[in-house]
């Protein structure tokens, strides 16, 4: 319709009436959330309900049975994957932090998926590397520091099958990856991942805004 403007703003109400009209209301993830917000200003970390949804729908209706994730904190974004895999199904979690891990742990064995998850404590890039080459992955999630994305991504996507998903958190940074201004060592990792994917031939791929800005690559 003429007059309308095609650029939504999300208001506190409209953000509120969006995840009200979606399946986020999975009641151990909410307690997960719940505690997450009480650790203050770092819980700022965790992906939103409506995110971890279209994950999970994601990873549903390609049928992943495997899955990666880089970054992990305190579970949520492992738990809406892992409850979608297939029931034999397997996730790669790597993160550096023992103390946030511990929440996950609990949060996974009350869900009952904590038998499909790995847990790796350590520098991500060394886990992924000592993986075999032939290790296949369905299904991939970064949301860990931005220099090392690049890093990640090629790890991840030499083990991703045709037709596999990965997705890539914070790639709009708050708006900062369009300040030309704006220096920051994570803002410019953004920016190079953010190029370099678009120029891709290996991949198709779209950049969403959800939660703080979302990519998903499939692997052609």
């Amino acid at each position: 319709m003429a007059g309308i403007n095609p650029f939504l703003t999300l208001t506190p109400e409209v953000y509120a009436y969006l995840v009200e009209h979606g399946h986020n209301a999975d009641p151990i993830r909410r307690e997960l959330a719940e505690e997450t917000a009480r650790l203050g200003a770092i819980s700022s970390l965790q992906i939103s309900p409506e995110q971890g949804t279209f994950m999970a729908i994601l990873a549903r209706a390609i049928g992943a049975r495997s899955a990666v994730e880089v970054g992990t904190f305190t579970g949520y974004s492992a738990l809406c994957v892992a409850q979608a895999l297939a029931p034999d199904g397997r996730m790669l979690c790597c993160d550096l932090s023992e103390e946030w891990t511990s929440i996950a742990r609990r949060y996974w064995i009350k869900a009952g998926v904590a038998d499909k998850i790995t847990l790796r404590i350590g520098p991500a890039a060394e886990t992924l590397r000592a993986l075999p080459a032939t290790e296949q992955f369905d299904f991939g999630f970064i949301d860990a520091d931005k220099p090392g994305y690049r890093t990640y991504y090629e790890e991840i996507l030499k083990r991703m099958r045709s037709n596999g998903l990965i997705l890539f958190d914070n790639v709009l940074w708050s708006g900062r990856v369009a300040v030309p201004s704006d220096r920051d060592e994570s803002t410019l990792a953004i920016r190079e991942i953010n190029d370099f994917i678009a120029r891709d031939r290996r991949v198709e791929a779209v950049m969403l805004p959800v939660g703080d800005g979302l990519t998903i690559v499939r692997k052609r």
